[in-house]
């Protein structure tokens, strides 16, 4: 963990260490450039080398992101296929297909930076000496490692020139056969040579694997597509798709390579729950246009502006390199695009047909003249609603980290879209008025509008004379929404469906690959025999790039389901089916479930460095207390509603076989303990001792004792060690063999040690969750001095952003106040108006409370769009009422005549405002659920913002200037 000192830009480090591997994880602060980063630990890890043992090379991992696995495809043989040699094809053989015809092609696509194997076998050539032959000629295995490695090299020797000819010389050395390696002398024993066949078995064998695959219960070789950070991945996913159909060409008769994860499958479901929003939300917002507006022509007008700011917004995206996707596109509402549009073209038409009924029909001039001064009478409210509409968006740029990369192309797009519709209703949408508004201009009101004025206007004058219980009811709905909020719950942002599941399979550390494989085979067969699943398939331990470090005992499981409509019972949601699943295989034994998805695993790791909803980390020194100590914390947690999955992280009980040497014994025969070790390691891991090329393919030449030596732990003890004068000695003379468990795995942070305490959450929002989980672990765990704990998961998006919003908000809404008090040069005025800021927000409240939905980050963006549309209606009204009271110079009948004049625009702007919400709130489609918070608490928050500003905004400006009306008077 050295490599993390004085690094500059260093967040934090995490670090994960195993039998055989040891993974560090360099976290930098956010904005930091990727190959900057990997040049600064680049040059750490050249400094360190020295330090560490000899023969381990640490290496980076590929330039890619936790969510870079975009593409998964097997590679299986038909039953009836068969290699040249007539035989079945075996895992041996599949993986040779895999890295040598599959791999190197994909691997040339745009965007793929790396494609990782696991499953099967890498194919090895052995060389297996008999102990008891190599004590009757008098060899070591250090004697056959070295035969073979001085006698497998091609030399070149220069070149001679002859007769004006250059010939080269060479010498040809490599090894190329079974019978070529056979052949090797290593010594001679009474003057005859002693070759590598007389004290050895020589076959194609298999490597010491750490990772194994499986599809629907049957072994197989897969393989992952990782893309380049910062690629596109619907992109990338469909070309590596279109690349393995044309590499299925090049592959053996009846092998296939088929997909069975593909990133490209969510992102078009999610365009497609995003697209079909959009055009249901433009529909009903052109339908309402035609209904209120009473004039086909100017409805015609106004419902332009959506393609023409849809295309100057994609315009923007394109240039400014934000992407369409759930998050961009998710929170566009052709309701508030238009808005400014809808209050010009509305007083337009009102002022042309008045002017029309004066003088009769108007010429061109004349009616660019109307339009220019109708324009002028709301440009002010208009184009100030408009701006602060926008400003409300700006609090999301302030966004860091994960939560800063989910929503700042969300904010950017909206505000490339709401720039995009002012710059029209300032040029566009006046002068197509004016051109194309002419001959008679008929301007009825709808009947919706003329009920509502009838319904309306009692109303308004009953508000007007109860204007104590008006305010008083006000106040108490505002404070009590207040109260109900907190209420509500907390979480980061809905969890995506992403249509799939991930299921996290765990046994007893300990378990052998061979025994995970047939378990995992067993878990298959049972999950596929639900009706709803489509395939399932498995990883097991880790792959041959170990960007995700497993022990052997540990699966991830994909299970792809099919399409809803194809389900038995279609009614069922995915939550039953899970259950469903979480029961059918408790019955299996020797197996411990973590149910999750492929992304949300994924994100939660990336994250805290856990694949659960919550970690519980807890730091300490010693191994056996931090065990004790999470242990207690888990009671704790699974005493806690709500908590699922709940586990602490394997760390021990791993058995080792340890061959402890004695030092008195080796000192006694000549040796020291290295040469031990080294004997040892040979022996039973096995020693490189070269390469063998078939043409471009290269295999590992490997000499170690045979599988039936080295797995009988009892003839072990019998192994000869030799001695330097050329003795031997059995092993267990030197050593003592012991087996006993062993630590499984260490974890630190930031240098220190740690273990954690894994939960995932069901049936209850994640923040209460959370709290409740450190009020009672505060209260019944036992801590012990030194020891201390950290919160990990997705409920740390939650609080950053909360707490930067908290800051932001409120600075954002002061600003907001400053622009209404530029509007109309009054304090009191801009109170006035700014009072339908917590009039909206009871009403989103209300909606999430009613349709039980915690508070999250995307409802939180919904009240801050709520907050614009709520002070651009009360700054239409206002701004009106104030006109005709200083022309007309009475209050009561200027607020009247003025809440009756603008109840149409007010309710136009409402109504397609939250209708381009209606789509988004309802629909059910992938990604829905990270929208339904945010346009659920905008339909609501219009729905109380417009009542309660038609009713209790004319009462509370009479309130405030009935002193001033009478100094009038």
């Amino acid at each position: 963990m050295s490599v993390r000192a004085g690094l500059p830009k260093l967040s934090y480090t995490r670090s994960l260490s195993r039998y055989g591997l040891s993974q560090v994880t360099v976290v930098f602060e956010e904005g930091t450039d990727i190959y900057f980063a990997r040049n600064l630990i680049n040059a750490r890890l050249g400094a360190i080398k020295s330090a560490l043992p000899p023969g381990l090379e640490p290496e980076m991992g590929p330039i890619s992101t936790g969510l870079g696995e975009i593409f998964m495809y097997t590679v299986q043989a038909n039953p009836d296929a068969r290699m040249v040699n007539g035989e079945s094809y075996n895992a041996t053989a599949l993986r040779e297909i895999q890295d040598w015809i599959i791999k190197p092609q994909l691997a040339q696509v745009k965007g793929v930076i790396e494609v990782n194997s696991i499953g099967g076998y890498n194919k090895q050539y052995h060389v297996m000496p008999d102990p008891t032959k190599l004590l009757l000629y008098k060899v070591s295995v250090e004697n056959v490692v070295q035969a073979l490695q001085a006698n497998n090299d091609n030399r070149g020797a220069g070149y001679i020139e002859r007769n004006g000819q250059r010939l080269l010389v060479r010498s040809p050395g490599q090894l190329a056969t079974v019978d070529d390696i056979g052949n090797v002398i290593i010594t001679e024993h009474d003057s005859v040579p002693i070759k590598i066949k007389d004290v050895a078995e020589i076959a194609i064998g298999k490597e010491l694997r750490t990772g194994a695959a499986t599809r629907d219960g049957v072994e197989t070789v897969l393989g992952t597509a990782m893309m380049l950070i910062g690629a596109n991945s619907r992109t990338v996913a469909q070309d590596v798709a279109n690349k393995l159909e044309e590499i299925q060409v090049s592959l053996p008769e009846g092998v296939v390579a088929e997909a069975v994860y593909d990133r490209t499958a969510l992102v078009d479901k999610a365009i497609a729950t995003v697209s079909k929003n959009l055009m249901e939300g433009a529909l009903l917002v052109i339908v309402v246009l035609f209904l209120l507006l009473g004039n086909f022509r100017a409805a015609l007008i106004t419902a332009a502006v959506i393609p023409l700011a849809m295309l100057m917004t994609i315009t923007g995206m394109v240039k400014t390199g934000v992407s369409a996707n759930l998050m961009s596109l998710g929170a566009l509402d052709f309701g508030l695009i238009v808005d400014g549009a809808v209050i010009i073209v509305e007083n337009c038409v009102r002022r042309l047909a008045e002017n029309q009924h004066k003088s009769g029909q108007q010429d061109l001039r004349e009616r660019l003249n109307t339009v220019f001064d109708a324009t002028s009478e709301v440009i002010r409210p208009s184009l100030f609603g408009v701006a602060i509409i926008t400003i409300v968006y700006i609090p999301i740029f302030s966004l860091t980290g994960v939560e800063g990369k989910m929503f700042h192309p969300m904010a950017a797009t909206v505000v490339m879209a709401l720039l995009s519709a002012m710059v029209l209703s300032l040029t566009v949408v006046p002068a197509a008025v004016a051109v194309f508004m002419n001959g008679k201009i008929s301007e009825k009101e709808s009947i919706v509008i003329s009920k509502a004025k009838s319904a309306y206007k009692p109303l308004l004058n009953l508000a007007l004379k109860f204007r104590w219980a008006v305010v008083g009811f006000a106040s108490v709905l505002v404070v009590s929404c207040l109260w109900l909020a907190t209420t509500l719950g907390s979480e980061f942002i809905p969890q995506l469906n992403e249509g799939d599941i991930a299921l996290h399979a765990m046994r007893i550390p300990g378990t052998g690959l061979e025994q995970a494989v047939e378990m995992q085979e067993i878990l298959e067969r049972r999950i596929k025999a639900f009706p709803e699943v489509d395939k399932v398939f498995a990883r097991i331990g880790t792959a041959e790039v170990a960007t995700d470090p497993m022990p052997p005992n540990v699966a991830d499981n994909f299970v792809t389901l099919k399409p809803h409509s194809e389900w038995p019972d279609p009614s069922k949601t995915k939550a039953e089916l899970v259950e469903e699943m979480e029961r059918a295989l408790e019955e299996l034994p020797g197996n411990n479930y973590e149910f999750t998805q492929p992304i949300q695993m994924r994100f939660n790791e990336l994250i805290s460095g856990v694949r659960a909803d919550l970690g519980i980390k807890i730091f300490g020194d010693d191994l056996d207390q931090l065990v004790l100590t999470a242990n207690d914390v888990l009671k704790v947690v699974n005493s806690i509603e709500g908590a699922a999955d709940a586990r602490v992280e394997q760390v021990t009980g791993l058995p080792t076989l340890s061959v402890i040497p004695n030092r008195t014994a080796l000192g006694r025969y000549g040796l020291n303990v290295a040469e031990l070790q080294d004997w040892v390691s040979a022996a039973i891991g096995g020693e490189s001792a070269g390469i063998i090329y078939e043409g471009d393919r290269r295999f590992e030449l490997v000499v170690r004792l045979p599988e039936t030596t080295r797995r009988d732990i009892d003839r072990l003890k019998f192994l000869p060690v030799p001695l330097p004068n050329g003795d031997y000695v059995p092993l267990e003379e030197v050593a003592t063999l012991d087996i006993s468990p062993s630590p499984a795995q260490i974890s630190r942070e930031n240098g220190k040690r740690r273990i954690v305490v894994t939960a995932n959450v069901r049936g209850r929002d994640l923040g209460s969750f959370v709290n409740e989980v450190q009020a009672s672990v505060r209260e019944n765990a036992d801590i012990p001095p030194g020891y201390w704990l950290d919160y990990g998961g997705t409920f740390e998006q939650l609080e950053s952003a909360s707490q930067r919003l908290s800051v932001v908000v409120p600075i954002t809404l002061l600003v907001i106040l400053g622009i209404l008090v530029m509007a109309f040069a009054s304090v009191k005025d801009a109170l006035i108006i700014f009072s339908g800021v917590p009039l909206a927000l009871t009403g989103g409240v209300l909606s999430l409370y009613l349709r039980d939905m915690p508070l999250s980050i995307s409802a939180g963006i919904g009240f801050i769009a709520l907050s614009g549309v709520a002070v651009l209606n009360g700054l239409v009204m206002l701004a009106f009422i104030r006109q005709l009271w200083h022309e007309t110079g009475e209050l009561t009948n200027s607020i009247i005549d003025g809440a009756m004049i603008r109840l149409r625009p007010v309710l136009m702007t409402a109504l397609v405002a939250s209708l381009g919400f209606v789509p988004m709130a309802l629909n059910t489609g992938t990604g829905a659920e990270v929208q339904r918070p945010l346009a659920t608490v905008v339909i609501g928050g219009i729905i109380s913002s417009t009542i309660l500003t038609l009713l209790v905004l004319p009462v509370l400006y009479q309130w405030v200037h009935r002193r001033e009306n009478k100094i009038k008077k």
